[in-house]
């Protein structure tokens, strides 16, 4: 622990020896762009366009070995075929080993506040799954939350419409995708399942290859913007799983899926803060887990705060921002029929550290995890991170 702490206080001394003009896209949430939404900004002078951004990571469990990740690299690639027709997309390297597509999608601008868009999109639920560009997040690694509750990164493939009503300061996206993948035929006479107790939906995801679909899901996101240096999002999203044709037909084969998200993001002179809060519920859990075994909840909850304070004097263009977020996710928020809920998935996470913005586009990160779960026995190890991350 001791080293632990030496080792952030040699990085925030280094860092406060810096000073620089930070990209507003980037910081201020009223006018923050992901990656997907600057290349269909039209702010280029050529039809193609390409970009990028990436994350270095070391991860030290207290006790272990420190590991060290080259954990994303995705390069990003749009076109313009005119002035109403884009194509957008984001392909992603994991661990320097795995090949993915992260976003492909056609975006057609029909008026000034309306788009329909096509293709492998990622869903609107919460911060973080639009907004997952290493400059754009405190904490080396995104919010736990996000990965075991949305689940980050959630893409599929879909229809849909998007735009922004800046005269009530209102943007909104609505659209229907494939869902998640639940069961399969395990070749053996049984059935096998994707979604379990410890990460929920996570393992369902499908991310456009080859996805299964038999009934569509809704997805919609409403974004609030009319206060200075605040915005508001409401996420839903609802339908079901998709089973294998093979097994879509058994009882237990499919779950049903609610989800609703709030987000508020909000920064004032060097003060930034941010907080979110998912709740899923999910129906027919019982019959799942008795099908396939699994430990299915029945409901997920997560939400975090955090805030952020800069170091640094406004009209640098470097910034140091000092950070600490809380968290708490629950992936048995509830069960169903005889299953207990197991408190193991019931997990806090208090991540404290600091963000320094080298230039626009650059960042480098260092914090600590005070990380627990609500088992009497929990041997959950706290964690050191630092990391390096780029997006241009």
């Amino acid at each position: 622990m001791k080293k632990s702490i030496l080792l952030l206080a040699v990085l925030f001394a280094t860092f406060l020896s810096a000073q620089t003009k930070t990209d507003s896209i980037m910081l201020n949430p009223q006018t923050q762009l992901n990656a997907a939404q600057r290349l269909l900004s039209g702010n280029y002078a050529s039809a193609v366009t390409i970009g990028a951004y990436g994350e270095m990571l070391y991860n030290q469990p207290d006790g272990d070995n420190g590991e060290l990740d080259v954990q994303r690299l995705v390069l990003l690639l749009g076109y313009r075929f005119n002035d109403k027709t884009q194509f957008v997309t984001e392909i992603e390297m994991e661990h320097v080993e795995e090949i993915y597509v992260e976003q492909a999608f056609v975006n057609y601008n029909v008026a000034n506040n309306v788009n329909l868009r096509g293709g492998l999109m990622l869903v609107p639920m919460g911060i973080v799954n639009e907004f997952h560009e290493p400059t754009t997040f405190n904490g080396t690694e995104r919010p736990a939350m996000d990965n075991a509750i949305v689940p980050t990164t959630w893409r599929e493939l879909g229809v849909g419409v998007s735009g922004r009503f800046n005269d009530i300061s209102l943007g909104y996206q609505a659209y229907v995708f494939n869902g998640f993948k639940s069961t399969i035929a395990d070749g053996e006479g049984g059935v096998s399942g994707f979604l379990k107790g410890s990460n929920g939906l996570r393992s369902g995801r499908q991310k456009g290859i080859k996805s299964t679909v038999d009934s569509p899901n809704l997805s919609t996101k409403l974004d609030y913007y009319g206060i200075p240096g605040l915005r508001l999002g409401f996420s839903t999203y609802f339908g079901k799983t998709q089973a294998a044709d093979d097994v879509e037909t058994i009882d237990g084969a499919n779950i049903g899926i609610s989800m609703v998200g709030f987000d508020a993001r909000y920064a004032y002179q060097r003060f930034t803060a941010r907080g979110q809060f998912i709740h899923a519920s999910l129906s027919d859990t019982d019959d799942y887990n008795a099908l396939t075994g699994r430990d299915l909840g029945s409901a997920l909850q997560g939400y975090y705060v955090e805030g952020a304070f800069n170091l640094l004097p406004t009209n640098n263009e470097q910034k140091l921002f000092a950070f600490a977020r809380y968290e708490k996710y629950d992936t048995h928020a509830s069960t169903a029929g005889s299953l207990v809920e197991n408190e193991a998935y019931d997990r806090t996470d208090v991540t404290t550290g600091l963000t320094y913005h080298l230039a626009p586009g650059v960042v480098l990160k260092g914090d600590y995890q005070f990380r627990s779960n609500a088992l009497e026995s929990s041997d959950v190890k706290d964690r050191l991170n630092f990391g390096i991350g780029v997006w241009f």
